[in-house]
């Protein structure tokens, strides 16, 4: 499982240039299964995706295909961790 921070690096207005194909971009990888979580920072500084992906390497695929990556208005930080414990409504999602 994977944590995926977006910052952006551009101003909102070039970001919200790209929003609706990060949306569809999003839509596409939940749809995928490989999508658990998303949504904005507060304040508006960018965003955070939960992936079930089996590898960084995985992870920086689909990071590539971002919208967002390839217009150059964020930029990401990954972080790897191993779920042990969750509530019972996300149970499935341990490994």
């Amino acid at each position: 499982m994977f944590i995926v921070a977006l910052t952006y690096i551009k101003p909102l207005p070039e970001v919200d240039e790209h929003i609706d194909a990060h949306i569809e971009y999003l839509n596409t990888h939940y749809e995928a299964g490989k999508f658990v979580l998303s949504g904005r920072k507060v304040p508006r500084t960018g965003g955070v995706i939960l992936m079930n992906c089996s590898s960084v390497a995985e992870v920086n695929e689909l990071i590539a295909l971002d919208p967002f990556s390839i217009a150059g208005v964020a930029k990401y930080d990954v972080t790897e961790f191993v779920p042990t414990m969750a509530a019972k409504s996300c149970a499935s999602l341990l490994e």
